[in-house]
């Protein structure tokens, strides 16, 4: 089949792309610029030059691969500073991709007879925060996300959406888990792991908030399936262990040879970074793979965070291991 993956240099695309040739696929992947589309060449994929925000031009890059799949990929977040005080601001770009930049490639997809549409989303702060510690993908978003997130929440709402509610398209919409591994923020010279050394990632509050990780080759793997099988909707795309602030954080900061995390209380982390940074280290819920690994046939090469960050890190002490969460 023809596969055209948008945002094909990013941490999932560059590792996507190989998966999908060496499958049998004939790929086109898109970049914003002629210097990074190139080097989509080398990993056996045909490079297009692609603003996914100018219409006109997603039409013309549409009708000319004649994709029977798409695989949106596209964000904006390559140097940005995240900042839980100014999420939505960090996020401004990629809440364009989401609305304005989905809509686009729909339309083209559309007109051009694309029979499948898979889309990136996020598992993990969009999550209503009340009820089961670990939700499936039949549970509800948050009615009432906190402030600094709420248009990134609803460009998030937007996608999924317009991809499973697309007219005679099959719209797959993954939902990934906190992304760690080559060419993300948690790596052993990221900016994670640069702030847990510097002692400026605190446990706020009680830690309780879950999270849910997924490697990069793994979301890679699970995308590469989604290509081909599984039923329209949606998946979360996460490892075998949700786990909370208080668990995952000390085991990171040991792996990094850094001091364990200092705790403050709710209050100052309210004051240091609003109330998406307390919501997240206290109230966050995570998410179930079950449906993605039933449906997708998807086996993970990292089952735990715990195993995937030593991989992650490199070189890295072996550390003790906490509970899990049911």
């Amino acid at each position: 089949m023809k596969v055209m993956v948008i945002g094909a240099t990013g941490a999932i695309g560059q590792r996507l792309v190989p998966l999908l040739v060496t499958d049998g696929h004939e790929v086109f992947g898109t970049a914003r610029s002629a210097e990074k589309a190139e080097r989509l060449r080398a990993l056996g994929a045909e490079p297009v030059v692609l603003d996914l925000l100018d219409r006109a031009a997603v039409r013309r890059a549409v009708r000319n691969a004649s994709p029977n799949v798409v695989v949106n990929e596209a964000t904006g977040l390559a140097g940005v500073d995240f900042n839980p005080r100014r999420f939505d601001e960090g996020f401004a770009l990629t809440n364009r991709l989401r609305t304005e930049g989905t809509d686009n490639l729909l339309a083209a997809a559309g007109e051009t007879g694309v029979g499948r549409f898979v889309a990136q989303s996020y598992a993990g702060w969009p999550h209503a925060r009340e009820g089961a510690p670990v939700k499936s993908e039949s549970d509800p978003l948050d009615p009432s996300p906190p402030k600094e997130a709420r248009r990134a929440h609803a460009a998030i709402r937007h996608l999924e959406a317009a991809v499973t509610g697309a007219d005679a398209i099959e719209g797959v919409v993954l939902r990934y888990g906190g992304f760690y591994g080559p060419g993300t923020s948690l790596t052993r010279d990221g900016e994670i792991a640069e702030a847990i050394r510097k002692g400026r990632f605190p446990i706020v509050g009680s830690g309780a908030g879950i999270w849910s990780f997924v490697h990069v080759e793994d979301a890679a793997s699970a995308t590469a399936a989604a290509v081909t099988r599984g039923a329209p909707g949606i998946y979360n795309v996460v490892d075998d262990e949700p786990a909370p602030v208080s668990e995952w954080l000390p085991y990171l900061a040991e792996l990094l040879g850094a001091k364990p995390p200092r705790r403050v209380p709710a209050w100052l982390g309210r004051l240091l970074s609003g109330e998406l940074g307390v919501a997240m280290m206290t109230d966050l819920r995570g998410a179930s793979n079950a449906k993605a690994k039933r449906e997708l046939g998807w086996e993970l090469r990292y089952p735990s965070w715990r195993e995937g960050f030593v991989a992650a890190l490199g070189d890295a002490p072996e550390v003790s291991s906490g509970r899990r969460v049911a």
